[in-house]
């Protein structure tokens, strides 16, 4: 297993982001705001659900890596952390998935 970890790649995202580098993709995309960052996310989990439908492995991987870096982008415009969503998923352990879902409050 690897040792990068998801709250490797957070902290980096968060030095980055502030590091006014001209050719940092992360400082970029965190100076363009979160309607860009939101952008790429969606780019990206399109991209993945492509690869998937295709059977291709190897794009599957590079297109996970991206759609996981863009979530980590936009969570940390949005001031949130990955813990937050971690302990979102631990509150929802241990519960069916369809309890879950139909405790949550209805929209629309």
């Amino acid at each position: 297993m690897a040792s990068f970890s998801l709250s490797d790649l957070e902290m980096t995202i968060r030095e980055r982001a502030s590091s006014g580098d001209p050719e940092s993709w992360t400082a970029k995309l965190f100076a363009k705001g979160m309607d860009k960052a939101a952008q790429k996310l969606g780019e990206e989990a399109v991209e993945t659900v492509i690869a998937a439908v295709r059977g291709d492995t190897k794009a599957v991987i590079s297109e996970s890596a991206d759609l996981l870096y863009h979530w980590l982008v936009v969570l940390a415009i949005a001031g949130i952390s990955l813990d937050d969503v971690l302990a979102e998923l631990e509150r929802r352990t241990g519960r069916s998935g369809i309890a879950e879902k139909a405790s949550r409050p209805q929209s629309g």
